[in-house]
């Protein structure tokens, strides 16, 4: 906090914007802070939006959240869920998607799939770890080569999710191989052929957007802003939350469905390069201009809280 604080104070005389990424938890207090500062040095700042429980923690601070959004300049939101979420409380959020660089995401178009899978998040309750070892062991039963790879920094369950796969039998089926750089993201993720994601809470994830980049057709938990993000059966396959069975289901109608499995490969690109730069771009500018700022950038800095339940 004392860093964000100094580092605004320091280049207030720099910089004409400060972006603040906005997160639920003890993190929104970055929010009220350099919202507050930004007022009191005449800069202009905008706040992005970002987490599925977002919304839950502002309803329980009505007042808090309230105070905190109007003193921004302008609201963003990467997905139609967080928007929808705020409309009521009266204020203009604009849609603004999170950007990847596709450069980074090689495309393989999966003209049909194996049960080769990966989930790659947190080890944390929010991202429910237990239920991809709980699916995957259904689609070992039907599918003795099925493989997984379970990548993340550990929050606390990476324990009782091994010791979970090693109960159902399929310990030796499952590899760990925590945090991935770039390098063995790409390499992870060209090697597998489905993505699971299995949060309870959950927004416009960054890493279902790198997946569909991927060409991996995605399997995920109707929650959140997933439905916004993906519609079923064209880009992604979406299934009840805490539904193993399901889960299971929709990775054997992939490998028994290479039609749907190419679609899906094909509309996934596609999905991802709505995130691009070259996308996104104009959605910026256009609203750097409304601040005033039209025949130049802006100089900005970014302000995050980094993602807090």
């Amino acid at each position: 906090m004392m860093e964000i604080i100094l580092t605004i104070i320091w280049y207030r005389r720099s910089i004409n914007i400060v972006i603040v990424e906005i997160y639920s938890g003890l993190s929104f207090v970055i929010a009220d802070v350099t919202s507050r500062l930004g007022k009191w040095l005449g800069i202009r700042t905008v706040g992005v939006l970002h987490g599925g429980a977002l919304p839950e923690f502002v309803s329980r601070h009505a007042t808090w959240g309230s105070r905190v959004f109007q003193r921004f300049d302008r609201l963003a939101a990467p997905s139609v869920f967080l928007k929808q979420s705020f409309d009521g409380l009266g204020f203009n959020i604009r849609i603004i998607p999170n950007i990847i660089d596709l450069e980074a995401y090689p495309h393989k178009l999966r003209r049909r799939v194996e049960p080769r899978l990966i989930w790659m998040r947190a080890f944390h309750v929010i991202y429910n770890p237990e239920l991809a070892i709980k699916a995957f062991a259904l689609i070992s039963e039907k599918y003795p080569n099925a493989t997984l790879v379970m990548a993340g920094v550990d929050k606390g369950l990476e324990s009782k999710v091994k010791q979970l796969a090693k109960g159902l039998g399929v310990g030796g089926k499952v590899r760990f191989p925590g945090f991935l750089d770039a390098e063995a993201k790409t390499r992870e993720f060209s090697d597998a052929d489905i993505y699971l994601n299995t949060n309870n809470i959950d927004n416009m994830p960054v890493a279902i957007v790198e997946a569909c980049a991927f060409g991996l057709p995605v399997v995920a938990t109707d929650i959140g802003g997933i439905a916004a993000l993906l519609n079923d059966g064209v880009d992604g396959i979406l299934v009840p939350a805490n539904n193993p069975d399901r889960v299971a289901d929709a990775v054997t109608k992939l490998v028994e469905d290479p039609d749907l499995a190419c679609r899906l490969s094909q509309n996934g690109r596609l999905l991802a390069e709505r995130s691009s730069w070259e996308s996104v771009r104009s959605c910026w500018e256009n609203l750097f201009r409304e601040l005033g700022f039209p025949d130049r950038a802006p100089t900005a800095r970014a302000i995050s809280g980094g993602p807090v339940a």
